[in-house]
């Protein structure tokens, strides 16, 4: 996707506030942040929650300042070929749309990188498509009592077969998929596939995962509330001082 100047945002900020800020995601009431305090390349991007509540640089928390300034280093990275790969490529570039609440991402090459590419399809696929960051929901883990309801459903089905003599017929990959018997990981669901009980983010965890979506026309159109909440992101710059009481 090509970013153009039809967002009319600042092309020396792309969107964004100028100086440090913090990046809270509407859906889950998180902050961008780095795993496990890292400031190495390769150091993964995740949610979460506010590591100090002051907005004032003077009056933060060091340790918070992984949350809001700069906490990485440029590393470059050797051209290696076939140009471009997995691990060498174009940076994409990142907009904030202050309407939308989205961060858009627009890539230079098909941002799947394809080791062999059909030129016919995979050129103009990845093109038509809009690339958001967005976070991922988490579930609450299975407990006792799920699994206990699991197992008096199974003892009621029991009796039929000792009565009738007849065991169940066995179950076909697609019956089992579809009785949810399979659970996929969350980074393994499409945003379009999910189902009511995937868009449940009730787990008492504290991290979630964040993830660049790509989408089109038609995954726009049929997503719902939810889903666009966990692509909305607000911005909150830091200041220098506090701001004056009046007195």
């Amino acid at each position: 996707m090509h970013i153009s100047n039809s967002l009319n945002v600042d092309l020396d900020t792309y969107g964004f506030p100028q100086g440090y800020f913090l990046i809270k995601n509407v859906a889950t009431n998180r902050f961008l942040d780095v795993a496990s305090d890292q400031v190495k390349d390769d150091t993964k991007i995740i949610l979460w929650p506010q590591k100090e509540t002051s907005l004032v640089e003077d009056m933060r928390q060091p340790e918070a300042d992984n949350q809001a300034k700069n906490w990485y280093y440029v590393i470059g990275v050797p051209v290696m070929h076939p140009f471009p790969n997995a691990f060498s490529h174009p940076l994409p570039r990142f907009t904030y749309d202050a309407k939308t609440g989205q961060i858009l991402v627009a890539f230079a090459t098909d941002p799947s990188y394809p080791t062999e590419p059909d030129l016919s399809t995979t050129m103009s696929l990845w093109k038509n498509k809009t690339y958001v960051l967005s976070a991922l929901p988490l579930r609450k883990p299975r407990t006792i009592i799920d699994d206990a309801s699991e197992v008096l459903t199974s003892a009621i089905s029991m009796p039929f077969t000792l009565l009738t003599g007849r065991s169940a017929a066995p179950a076909t990959p697609e019956a089992v998929f579809n009785s949810g018997d399979i659970d996929l990981r969350e980074d393994e669901i499409l945003e379009t596939e999910r189902s009511e009980e995937g868009e449940v983010d009730d787990s008492p965890e504290r991290l979630r995962q964040v993830r660049v979506l790509g989408l089109t026309k038609e995954d726009t159109l049929a997503m719902g509330e939810k889903a666009k909440a966990r692509q909305q992101w607000v911005m909150l710059p830091l200041r220098r001082t506090r701001k004056g009481t009046g007195f």
